[in-house]
């Protein structure tokens, strides 16, 4: 079988396990009550809010954006879109008004599903966006629902029992060419819609399984297997689920027939976050590098006792350096058995590589293992041989999107074909060590071009999270008469009373060559990553080059 739908593989879990969990919103720190939802309720909500979206005027295909925080809802919604064969589309809920005209028009979106937050803002775009036409309001407290807007819990509610069915047919019929629409900002430009084909999001989520299923036999051959292969895994994406992280972790859970935990808080918070994986025992969680990571090893440290973490199996990391101390640094909480896992991947390309550390090995910071279907590609677009000290991009075969939405040029710079294979090549740069590693250098839309030299911020960054003072850094190229570019670091400081610019500098200086050594050091009270841990590369380079004009002035 080579059309793989979502929405079937979910049904045969629900149909299979009516009543185990499915998913849960939960306050550790004791604010708001939980909210538990097993198999049988969510798919029965998700009946009720496909149903609405095509009473309301949804056709194939049509976009329908999820505009939400962690919650129920998100996964929820989306199901709802597989169900009836809409294609989902995540809107980051940190986006201006500007920016959400631009996402949803790009999108065609006819349905906006959000939290009642939003509302005011909404408001005073909703006569710029005329092609959507239903609006469903999730009810988190802020105020009432307006009078445009149909309340969640009315959708979700509209077929109760559904005759016992925890099925949905649509007027159409699924297809594994079905869409997942992933927005991605990247590090520069607008938002990009990548095209992601169910079945092909199916294999890469199977292929990623430790004991995969056997697919010979369709759907109906999967039931079988259930009993013997489903891990009924408590998963925990700590990270926005409008980003590919937190979405695929949560929908890869699901997969496995488990229970997907969604936070209260709506800002990363490392005790709620411990005291979660204490309660409810959680076994997969999806951080964002260093930025989740230390102030969770910071709480341990302070509180020696408090957190049992003996639950979790696997701990995946992607969109932000993890470094090989606070790894190292984690583990020492952790069982013999569970493992971190660096994932190098993008919106475009996922398997691009990865780096498993385990209590008798912590992974070297931005070290990896090519994917199954990944290389690194030169100019010419021959694969680069191990060792050969060649600078090319990471290339992803196999299982990958269709291009962008609507956008034709992007999609042909960034989706290629040599040498018969199509690839994703988003922009990674790295070399191929000896061993079969890649050594990772960074994306290229940021390489900064210093006197003809080429440097990568993240190689820099690298080395100025190891100094003592840093807490985080990032590295932009500010105009230099001269160089052209001068590398100058805006840094977050850990303990402002070890911090002296000069010996920062001499510190990259020890570690890498001269010219990749920032010239400036600029000390901000945060570097500003947003919820992926993605920093606005821009808008730091912008402050930075005001604030030397200001110094020089």
């Amino acid at each position: 079988m080579s059309d793989w739908h979502h929405a079937d593989i979910l049904e045969a879990i629900a149909e299979h396990q009516p009543d185990a969990p499915a998913q849960a919103f939960v306050d550790p720190l004791g604010g708001a009550s939980s909210r538990r939802y097993s198999q049988a309720e969510m798919h029965r909500r998700a009946n009720g809010v496909a149903a609405t979206l095509i009473e309301r005027g949804a056709k194939h295909q049509d976009k329908v954006a999820q505009y939400l925080y962690n919650a129920p809802e998100y996964m929820e919604s989306v199901l709802a879109c597989f169900k009836a064969s809409l294609a989902p589309v995540n809107t980051n809920y940190r986006y201006v008004e500007g920016e959400l005209l631009y996402l949803w028009d790009n999108a065609d979106v006819v349905a906006v599903i959000f939290h009642g937050a939003f509302a005011s803002r909404i408001e005073a775009l909703r006569p710029k966006v005329p092609s959507i036409h239903t609006w469903l309001w999730v009810d988190d407290g802020s105020g009432p629902c307006p009078e445009w807007a149909i309340p969640y819990e009315e959708a979700a509610e509209s077929l109760p029992g559904s005759g016992g069915s925890l099925t949905f047919e649509a007027p159409w019929p699924r297809s594994g060419d079905d869409l997942w629409l992933l927005y991605t900002g990247g590090t520069t430009g607008m938002p990009k819609g990548v095209m992601w084909r169910l079945d092909d999001l199916w294999h890469i989520s199977n292929d990623g399984r430790l004991d995969p299923f056997d697919l010979s036999g369709g759907v109906e051959g999967l039931k079988p297997q259930f009993d013997e292969l489903l891990m009924r895994r408590v998963s925990l994406p700590s990270c926005p689920l409008m980003h590919g992280t937190g979405f695929l972790t949560a929908l890869g859970g699901m997969l496995n027939g488990g229970c997907v935990i969604t936070l209260a808080n709506r800002r990363f918070d490392a005790t709620a976050t411990l005291e979660a994986i204490t309660r409810e025992g959680i076994n997969a969680m999806a951080i964002v590098g260093d930025a989740f990571a230390r102030p969770m090893v910071r709480a341990l440290e302070e509180e020696p006792g408090r957190f049992d973490l003996k639950s979790l199996e696997v701990v995946v990391s992607s969109g932000a350096m993890w470094s090989a101390e606070v790894k190292r640094a984690f583990l020492r909480y952790c069982q013999e058995e569970t493992i971190l896992t660096d994932s190098l991947g993008s919106s475009e390309s996922i398997g691009m590589g990865r780096s498993d550390s385990t209590a008798g090995e912590a992974s070297e910071t931005a070290s990896f293992v090519l994917g199954d279907n990944a290389c690194v590609l030169d100019d010419d677009g021959n694969k680069v041989e191990p060792g050969a000290g060649v600078l090319g991009r990471i290339a992803v075969s196999g299982h990958i999107p269709l291009g962008y939405y609507k956008d034709p040029e992007k999609t042909a710079a960034t989706f290629i074909e040599t040498g018969g294979v199509r690839y994703s090549l988003p922009g990674d740069y790295a070399t191929v060590e000896a061993d079969g590693s890649l050594k990772l250098y960074g994306r290229g839309s940021v390489c900064i071009n210093s006197g003809g030299e080429k440097i990568f911020p993240e190689e820099v960054e690298e080395v100025l999270k190891t100094h003592p003072s840093v807490r985080d850094a990032v590295c932009v190229g500010v105009p230099h008469e001269r160089f052209g570019q001068a590398v100058t670091a805006v840094v977050e400081l850990d303990d402002p009373g070890r911090f002296s610019e000069p010996d920062v500098i001499g510190w990259v200086k020890r570690e890498l060559a001269s010219y990749k050594a920032p010239k400036r050091v600029l000390v901000r009270d945060s570097v500003g990553r947003a919820a992926n841990g993605k920093a606005d590369y821009n808008g730091l380079r912008d402050w930075a080059a005001g604030e030397l004009a200001a110094q020089e002035a």
